[in-house]
């Protein structure tokens, strides 16, 4: 099955200390839950779900799958939040930098996920990872609907 979500988020926060990220043995579970059989994860790391710099409490778990992008964050008491967001909901991707943080941008069709807290030398790595994938598969689609035709 290859290496778990919460062994991939410890990663990333190691290379990126400043991240803010708690919880991440929990929101990794939320993410790994969600997994199908043939889902693989290929990328993983922390940030704070929200567009409020100060709100260090929206810690959430961001895995990039073969499939689909899969954010999870559990509730403190009982419950989580999950969002999937597939290739053909897919609309584009912002970066935007401060003096120590940065926050991503992810334009979906149905609503812009914001993703902020994030250690700022970690933006290119995530837009790299987030990015090449989605124009690979955006070609399938677009594949996908000429063979219709």
């Amino acid at each position: 099955m290859g290496e778990s979500v919460y062994k991939r988020v410890l990663k990333f926060k190691e290379k990126y200390p400043s991240t803010i990220g708690w919880r991440l043995k929990q929101n990794s579970s939320i993410v790994e839950r969600h997994l199908n059989p043939d889902e693989e994860v290929r990328y993983a790391f922390i940030a704070q779900k929200n567009d409020n710099p100060f709100n260090i409490f929206s810690s959430a778990v961001v895995a990039l799958t073969n499939k689909r992008v899969l954010i999870g964050r559990k509730r403190v008491i009982i419950g989580y939040f999950l969002n999937s967001i597939t290739p053909d909901m897919y609309n584009d991707l912002k970066i935007s930098s401060g003096v120590i943080w940065g926050k991503v941008y992810i334009d979906t069709i149905k609503e812009l996920v914001t993703l902020t807290n994030i250690d700022k030398k970690a933006l290119t790595e995530i837009e790299t990872q987030i990015t090449s994938y989605m124009m690979e598969e955006k070609k399938k689609y677009g594949k996908l609907d000429k063979e219709k035709d």
